[in-house]
C-alpha cells in the first residue's frame, strides 16, 4: 500500500487522478465505458462463469476481487478485435486501513509487452508520486503443467516440514501447497529459502518468453530482482508475475505498492475459450477525497508504429519521453504486424507517424512521416520531441 505521506499528493483523489491520467497516455480507457457484447451471448458467458467460479482456488486475497473484473473482461473481449486496454477503480475499506485500488488490464494480447507495459506505467505512476526508493520483483510459474510440477513437490517439501508449521496452518498445508508456502512466505518462515523455486521447472519455450519480458525491461532501464517469493494461485496465474515495492525511510523494509501478472488462466474460465490477459494494481490508502475528477484528454495527432522485435523493444522509451514532453500519441504496441498499425492509424486519421523500424532501432533513429505529403525525415531520438513541437505535431489535431 502506498501511502499518501510518502507521495506529493494531500488525498487519494490527486493521486488517482495522476495515475489514471498517466493510465489514459498509453490508451487505457474505463471499464465502465467499454461496450457491451450480445445480450444472449452475455447471458451464456455468465452461465458459463458462474459455474466455473465455484472451482476456483485462490492463493492471495487479491485474486478474490480479480475473479469479478475477469468475469467482466471476459464478457467485453472479441478475439477477433485489437486488445483492450481497461482501467478500473476497486476500493477495500475491511482492512485496518481503508485503501483503493487502481486496476489496469490489457486483454487479448499474448506478447510479453503487455506485462512490460503494465510494469512501465506503474512504475511512472509511483515515481510521478514521488514515492521512495522502489524494488520491482519479478517471478515466473510457467504453463499449468510447470506449475504443477512445482506444486507436487511444494507438497511434498511442507510434508518433510509439517512439524515447524504452526498447528492453525497445517490442515491447509494437505488441500492447498501453494497458498500455505505463500502464507509461510508472508510470515518470514525459516524453512522458506529452502523450498523449490518456480523458474526451475520452466520449459525452454518458458525460458524464452519470461526473457523476452526481461529484455523489455532491460532495454527501457528498469532494474529489476528475480524472486521466487511472488507467487499466486495456479487457477489465476500463469507465467510472469511481479510486485513493485518501496523502501520504508524509517524501517527500511520493503512495502509493497503493486501486485500484478498475467491471469490467462482465469480470463480462460470465464470466456470458455483461450483468452490472454494481464494486469497489475496500485494501491493506496483512502484518505481525504477518492472521487476523481478526470481531466479531458488531448487529441493525439501523431501515430507510433513499430516494425520488428527490435523497434518493439526500444518503443517503451519512446514513448515515455513523449509523455514527460506532454506530446499526445497513440499506439499499437500490442499489434504484431506493420499493416495492423499502418490500418490503425488511418482510422484515427493521423496527420503524423511515427515509425521505427529495426534499423532506426540500432541507430537510436525514427522516421516521421507527414501523411498528407508522404514525406518523411529520419530524426535521432534525443531530437524527437523537439522536432515534433516546432513542426506543431505535437499540438491537438
Amino acid at each position: 500500500m502506498l501511502r499518501l505521506k510518502d507521495t506529493q499528493y494531500q488525498s487519494t483523489a490527486l493521486f488517482l487522478q495522476s495515475a489514471i491520467a498517466i493510465a489514459e497516455y498509453f490508451g487505457f480507457t474505463p471499464l465502465e465505458e467499454m461496450p457491451r457484447r450480445d445480450p444472449s451471448q452475455i447471458r451464456e458467458m455468465r452461465r458459463r462463469a458462474r459455474t466455473n467460479e465455484k472451482e476456483i482456488s485462490f492463493a492471495r486475497k487479491e485474486e478474490r476481487p480479480l475473479a469479478g473484473v475477469a468475469k467482466r473482461c471476459a464478457l467485453l473481449a472479441r478475439p477477433s478485435e485489437e486488445s483492450l486496454l481497461v482501467w478500473r477503480i476497486s476500493k477495500d475499506t475491511k482492512g485496518n486501513v481503508p485503501t483503493v485500488s487502481l486496476e489496469l488490464h490489457i486483454i487479448g494480447t499474448q506478447s510479453a509487452i503487455a506485462e512490460a507495459l503494465l510494469i512501465v506505467i506503474a512504475n511512472s505512476i509511483a515515481r510521478e508520486a514521488g514515492a521512495p526508493e522502489r524494488v520491482l520483483s519479478i517471478n515466473n510459474i510457467g504453463s499449468p503443467e510447470s506449475s504443477g510440477r512445482f506444486v507436487r513437490d511444494v507438497a511434498t517439501f511442507l510434508r518433510k516440514h509439517i512439524e515447524s508449521i504452526s498447528a492453525t496452518l497445517r490442515p491447509r498445508a494437505a488441500t492447498d501447497p501453494l497458498g500455505t508456502l505463500i502464507a509461510l512466505i508472508e510470515r518470514g518462515h525459516p524453512v522458506v529459502p529452502r523450498s523449490p523455486q518456480p523458474m526451475e521447472y520452466l520449459t525452454e519455450e518458458e525460458r524464452r518468453k519470461f526473457w523476452e519480458l526481461l529484455e523489455y525491461l532491460e532495454m527501457f532501464g528498469l532494474p529489476y530482482e528475480l524472486s521466487p517469493s511472488v507467487l499466486g494461485s495456479r487457477d489465476c496465474w500463469a507465467h510472469s508475475l511481479f510486485q513493485i515495492s518501496v523502501i520504508d525511510p524509517e524501517s527500511h523494509s520493503r512495502v509493497p505498492i503493486a501486485f500484478g501478472g498475467r491471469y490467462d488462466p482465469l480470463a480462460a474460465r470465464f470466456a470458455a475459450a483461450p483468452l490472454p490477459a494481464s494486469m497489475i494494481a496500485i494501491t493506496c490508502e483512502i484518505r481525504g477525497k477518492v472521487r476523481v475528477k478526470r481531466e479531458p484528454m488531448a487529441t493525439p495527432s501523431i501515430y507510433f508504429a513499430h516494425l520488428g522485435a527490435e523497434a518493439r523493444r526500444r518503443s517503451l522509451s519512446v514513448l515515455e519521453s513523449l509523455r514527460e514532453a506532454g506530446i499526445p500519441v497513440r499506439h499499437g504496441l500490442y499489434h504484431e504486424r506493420i499493416g495492423e498499425q499502418m490500418a490503425a492509424a488511418r482510422r484515427h486519421a493521423a496527420p503524423c507517424v511515427l515509425i521505427m523500424g529495426h534499423k532506426e532501432a540500432v541507430e537510436g533513429t525514427i522516421l516521421v512521416r507527414e501523411v498528407a505529403t508522404n514525406s518523411q525525415d529520419a530524426i535521432p531520438l534525443p531530437e524527437l520531441t523537439g522536432y515534433l513541437k516546432r513542426r506543431r505535431f505535437a499540438s491537438v489535431a
